[in-house]
């Protein structure tokens, strides 16, 4: 009986047109699941829920360790720098492809779009914006992108990109030509019509935008430290997919008269920006709804003008996608002065906790929190409990006397910084760590920047950041990356041309004794967590970390320790975890323009994992020759399962896209 059921069940699906029977995704529309089921990837992170997961299996524990790279493709960028040598070098290759009726759309790092065969990854057409003739060297992280997005609105298919010189851009997904009738021939400039005046070189595009609908909604990414004061507004807008008009603006930092602006004491509002929304954002099709991570208002570790809880400085606010209307918020760090932005998709998933079933959104964040609401309501899933942390001894600083902790899941990483948490492998290694700490101020989680110099732990740079986490929605299992990577933050007198603030920060990486890393490890972690239960259920190390230094070769360590100075994706189908993982950042040099360093990428532990999604345990280790930029997609072409990921950037490393598959 058992054998004619599953006879049925495979019957079934043949009359359906062989597609993979795929768990309802939380959030998504049928043609999203239907896609899904195809064996495309049409969004970003799979679907707007941001989830990075697939019902593909036809890669399984059997087969696993057979795959094997069968294509690349060369960037378009590089025939532009061949052609103008003085274009800065990118920060990375962060461009993650998406695929649609078996072509992958993909952006280059200089804001090129692309359209590939997704079989055999060969060009089918590239459109090249020129970005480089508005600036050699973007604000911020300089030359990066994420992603583009798909829209299809009766015969018209569009393929949108958010550019470095900060345009939104509509291109013909066919023929990779602008779209007729959108903005000013398939563009519209998005310093205009903000309520604020700012130069062009502050303002710069990175993540993808997000499609809901017939809106295409934009964030922006801005140089967030110091710089030309009133700052820019890190505004977020919802432009109409055919038109490209503007359809809403949503002020990050409430203006007069609109709620919340009463959080900006000494009505610091008026000339306090960023706040911006740089990383990748989701959405609730079916609510109706766009989730936005907020950033740290300017600038980030000194608050001293602008008093008060800063609203909707870092926080997770929920909007209604047609009208631009808030429908809740929460605030994850009050009167930010840790560059602790939101820095990840949230993540929708549907999960039952003590027998409720809960419609739930998931926010991955740098302090290495997971935050967890009703994704309609904003009520939190587990009591969040507002606890004291320490004051700033700072002259002018009005750092908030609580903040936010979330009781549950447990943090993904551990937070703040004591000697208990330093390397331990020798008693001289550890002594050395001790006296390097030392040198610093340091304590807690939220413990404020100093003059001297604080050491904070999660850094600047997060235990969590823009990978985010990636969901099994058949298990309610949540996967996420972490890192242990302390920096020291130090706030100083601002130079002449960095006026008009009291204060400003610095950062750097905090290295410990001969050049370790000054904490225990894993350094670069993968880890499980039931969203069920909101109980962590595994962790293991990502990478083979400092095994072979000398140091720790003479104490015995074998590892794997995991990698330091890097981040790691999470890609998840119905019967694997797949994992990649970036370089190291080394040797920074000036870039033109008085832009911020451009930097080779150390290559280590260039591969593939890919792992038993239940346990942890490691199934295969698969060469692919370069870092990871970005994250990993999977998809079906010429009834084949491909794996696909971006790798290279930065000065002297081919960016290319690299496909993955069984022979």
């Amino acid at each position: 009986m058992i054998r004619l059921a599953r006879l049925a069940l495979l019957a079934l699906l043949a009359g359906a047109g062989g597609e993979v029977c795929a768990q309802s995704l939380p959030g998504a529309l049928p043609a999203t699941e239907a896609a899904l089921r195809r064996g495309e990837w049409p969004v970003y992170g799979g679907s707007n829920g941001a989830l990075r997961w697939s019902p593909l299996d036809s890669i399984d524990k059997t087969n696993a360790a057979k795959l094997q790279v069968v294509w690349r493709w060369r960037s378009a960028d590089h025939g532009v720098r061949e052609q103008k040598p003085g274009i800065a070098a990118s920060f990375t290759n962060e461009s993650t492809p998406i695929m649609v009726g078996g072509t992958l759309y993909v952006s280059t790092s200089m804001s090129q779009v692309a359209s590939l065969d997704a079989a055999t990854g060969k060009t089918r057409w590239v459109y090249d914006p020129r970005t480089y003739e508005n600036t050699v060297h973007p604000a911020n992280n300089g030359w990066a992108n994420m992603g583009v997005a798909y829209w299809k609105g009766g015969d018209d298919e569009r393929v949108f990109v958010l550019t470095a010189d900060a345009y939104l851009l509509a291109l013909d997904a066919r023929t990779g030509q602008p779209a007729a009738g959108f903005g000013d021939n398939g563009r519209v400039d998005l310093t205009q019509g903000l309520h604020r005046p700012f130069p062009r070189g502050d303002y710069t595009n990175q993540a993808p935008p997000l499609v809901v609908g017939d809106v295409v909604v934009a964030g922006s990414s801005i140089w967030d430290f110091w710089g030309k004061h009133p700052p820019a507004p890190g505004d977020v807008r919802g432009f109409d997919a055919r038109t490209g008009k503007t359809l809403w603006t949503f002020h990050t930092i409430p203006q007069a008269g609109e709620p919340g602006v009463e959080t900006w004491q000494n009505e610091s509002w008026r000339d306090t920006g960023n706040a911006n929304v740089w990383a990748p954002m989701s959405a609730d099709d079916q609510l109706g709804t766009v989730y936005l991570p907020v950033s740290t208002p300017s600038n980030d570790y000194y608050g001293g003008h602008r008093p008060g809880d800063g609203l909707y400085g870092d926080s997770l606010v929920c909007l209604d996608a047609k009208t631009g209307r808030k429908v809740w918020h929460f605030q994850t760090v009050h009167h930010g002065l840790w560059d602790y932005d939101l820095p990840a998709a949230p993540t929708l998933l549907d999960i039952t906790v003590d027998g409720r079933p809960i419609k739930a959104v998931a926010q991955v964040t740098k302090q290495n929190f997971l935050f967890v609401f009703d994704r309609a309501t904003g009520t939190p899933v587990w009591p969040i409990e507002e606890r004291p942390v320490p004051p700033s001894t700072v002259e002018g600083e009005h750092a908030s006397p609580t903040q936010p902790f979330p009781t549950r899941p447990a943090p993904i990483d551990f937070q703040g910084i004591g000697e208990q948490d330093l390397i331990d492998f020798t008693p001289e290694l550890r002594a050395g760590a001790k006296e390097i700490l030392n040198r610093y101020d340091y304590g807690p989680l939220y413990t404020p920047p100093t003059l001297r110099g604080t050491a904070t732990n999660p850094s600047v740079a997060g235990g969590g950041n823009w990978q985010g986490a990636a969901v099994d929605p058949e298990s309610g299992m949540l996967y996420v990356e972490t890192q242990r990577n302390p920096f020291v933050v130090t706030l100083r007198r601002p130079m002449p041309y960095e006026q008009p603030y009291a204060l400003i920060g610095s950062f750097r990486p905090l290295s410990g004794p001969k050049g370790l890393p000054i904490l225990k490890p894993p350094y670069a972690s993968l880890l499980a967590i039931d969203m069920n239960a909101g109980e962590h259920r595994w962790r293991v190390p990502l990478g083979r970390g400092p095994v072979d230094d000398p140091a720790l070769r003479a104490a015995g360590v074998r590892g794997p320790l995991g990698n330091p100075y890097t981040r790691g994706w999470a890609l998840v189908t119905r019967s694997l975890l797949f994992a990649v993982q970036s370089g190291r950042f080394v040797n920074p040099r000036p870039g033109p323009d008085r832009g911020r360093p451009v930097l080779e990428i150390q290559q280590r532990d260039t591969n593939l994992w890919v792992y038993d999604k239940a346990t942890g345990a490691l199934l295969a280790e698969i060469p692919v020759g370069n870092n990871a930029g970005g994250a990993p997609i999977t998809y079906l072409a010429d009834d084949r399962q491909f794996i696909v990921f971006p790798v290279g950037g930065g000065i002297g490393t081919a960016e290319e896209l690299v496909a993955v598959a069984l022979p």
